[in-house]
């Protein structure tokens, strides 16, 4: 929190060392960047260290998407046909249906999000355009959120590493180098969070729709296990890597409180399943919004 040398300083130091031990018993390197939306007060644990983004990075794809629709460029409800062949492989959505499709920009942005289909992903990639992306995020003043990969590159650089589960080999995969793939910083990715939810990215009926887009993923592992309560709303996106698990997003609580959040971890082990690695994003963020609501 900002005043060093104040008592909300003296929290947000005694909040950072508590997620830093978190991390540390999950088996975790961990980053985290809280603030609250409406004042900006914030926590952070090395908040500012560049980190691949993977599938978080389909949040700056719809913050893209709705700032076109926003300017008259784009029209989110233009229907889409997408053939059976040639979609990105993946776990869900279009990319595991066996027919052709027709959907809009905006159905294929929900499907992205609430079940990070990579499939429908990429034909908004196709759309809207890395560039346009990339210029989306540096006119919000994140810089450091660069976009290189759609996820049908992401999945082609992992294919084409025979052994995900030796550690040696895995330094050499561009998608887990931030210097080589879609990246950005805790810091940035809590602030996208915040613009989306001051209306700054787009307003009105555009904004409504986008954030509850972001309030529709399925998975409640992560960010959300922090929070089990039936009046905490929580929105965000996931990503996945070997060895990478990350999450963004805001944690609303009925007071009017809103609090984005954005942990990135890096595991020592390989292993696709490590439930406590899972589970310290939830109990990261929560550390940090009971700090910001205390501050």
């Amino acid at each position: 929190m900002r005043g060093n040398g104040s008592p909300a300083g003296a929290a947000a130091r005694r909040a950072a060392a508590r997620i830093t031990a978190a991390f540390a018993d999950a088996g975790v390197t961990g980053q985290l960047h809280a603030l609250d939306v409406d004042t900006g007060t914030s926590v952070s644990v090395t908040a500012t260290q560049l980190a691949p983004t993977s599938s978080l990075h389909k949040v700056c794809l719809l913050a893209a998407l709705y700032r076109e629709a926003a300017a008259g460029r784009l029209d989110r409800t233009r229907q889409v046909d997408i053939p059976a062949a040639g979609r990105t492989p993946g776990l869900s959505g279009i990319a595991v249906m066996r027919d052709a499709v027709r959907l809009s920009l905006r159905d294929l942005a929900t499907l992205a999000i609430a079940v990070s289909d990579n499939a429908a992903a990429d034909v908004l990639w196709r759309e809207v355009g890395i560039d346009t992306v990339n210029r989306a995020m540096a006119e919000l003043g994140l810089p450091d959120t660069v976009a290189v990969h759609d996820m049908t590159a992401i999945r082609n650089a992992l294919l084409a590493q025979p052994d995900l589960t030796d550690p040696a080999a895995l330094s050499g995969i561009s998608v887990l180098d931030p210097s080589r793939t879609n990246r950005s910083t805790p810091r940035q990715m809590a602030e996208l969070f915040a613009a989306i939810w001051r209306d700054e990215v787009c307003a009105g009926d555009l904004a409504a729709e986008l954030r509850s887009i972001l309030g529709l993923q399925a998975w409640s592992h992560r960010l959300a296990s922090g929070f089990p309560f039936d009046d905490v709303r929580v929105s965000g996106k996931t990503a996945t890597l070997p060895t990478v698990r990350h999450e963004a997003g805001v944690i609303e609580y009925p007071d009017g409180g809103r609090y984005a959040v954005a942990v990135f971890t890096r595991a020592a082990s390989t292993a696709a399943i490590l439930p406590a690695a899972d589970a310290v994003i939830g109990t990261a963020a929560r550390i940090a919004v009971d700090a910001l609501r205390t501050a």
